[in-house]
């Protein structure tokens, strides 16, 4: 399975956010092999506006690859529910899916507290993680959500990452179908261990995060291109291999 990684689209209705996103859907669509989906791990809008999910929705729907994602601290579910996914009635509780990719199975799962920055896996989405772990069996699984469970070693973002991350670690504990953990939160490319696997963060489309020991005004370097990670789940869904690309 090939999977296209991106995060933190914070689109806003503004040129420069948007104009950033539709370079990045370009850059897919113009790749020589095709990914068999398209990851978003949160972020997808800034304010979480109905509009900015309608904005959201036209340009995931002009990737050539199906588009899945999960929200992240500055998404709202009911606006998420309502017109990023077309649910009416689907309430303002946690958003978890399982998709079905290429014999692979990715477990979006919700990490937010609403109205906070941090993250937190609650009593729902535990539950409903062990479940379709269980369910699963030796299906290859991806948990993949917004909010990074180690520490990534720059206090702002380590500041409001996964609060909870010891009880997720017991939920993945064993779990042999668990070939890594994916987020994004960080704008920033990352890759680290997590629960005995490898955790991998996807940089960030509408900016990119300074790393405390480089150079530059301001927290975030809104120049620098947008990135994309790559990951390559091999046959038998026991190794992920990850390359990251910045977008020309």
């Amino acid at each position: 399975m090939l999977l296209a990684h991106i995060s933190d689209l914070h689109l806003d209705g503004t040129e420069r956010a948007t104009g950033r996103a539709r370079r990045v859907v370009g850059y897919l669509n113009s790749l020589a092999g095709r990914p068999d989906a398209v990851l978003v791990t949160g972020d997808i809008a800034d304010h979480g506006t109905p509009a900015e999910y309608a904005e959201a929705a036209e340009l995931l729907a002009e990737l050539k690859a199906p588009a899945f994602s999960c929200p992240g601290n500055h998404d709202d579910r009911a606006a998420y529910r309502k017109v990023l996914l077309g649910e009416e009635d689907g309430g303002t509780g946690p958003v978890n899916r399982v998709h079905e990719v290429a014999g692979h199975a990715l477990l979006l799962c919700d990490s937010t507290i609403p109205g906070e920055d941090p993250g937190r896996f609650d009593d729902e989405t535990l539950r409903w993680l062990t479940r379709t772990l269980d369910e699963l069996g030796d299906t290859p699984a991806l948990p993949a959500f917004h909010h990074p469970p180690a520490l990534l070693h720059h206090p702002y973002i380590d500041s409001m990452g996964l609060t909870n991350a010891d009880r997720l670690a017991e939920a993945l504990a064993g779990r042999s179908n668990v070939p890594a953990v994916l987020t994004g939160h960080a704008h920033t490319p990352a890759a680290t261990t997590f629960a005995g696997r490898p955790l991998l963060v996807a940089p960030g489309v509408v900016s990119t995060l300074r790393l405390p020991w480089e150079s530059g005004e301001g927290l975030t370097d809104r120049v620098a291109p947008p990135g994309v990670a790559f990951h390559v789940v091999d046959e038998e869904g026991g190794r992920v291999t990850t390359h990251f690309r910045v977008v020309p």
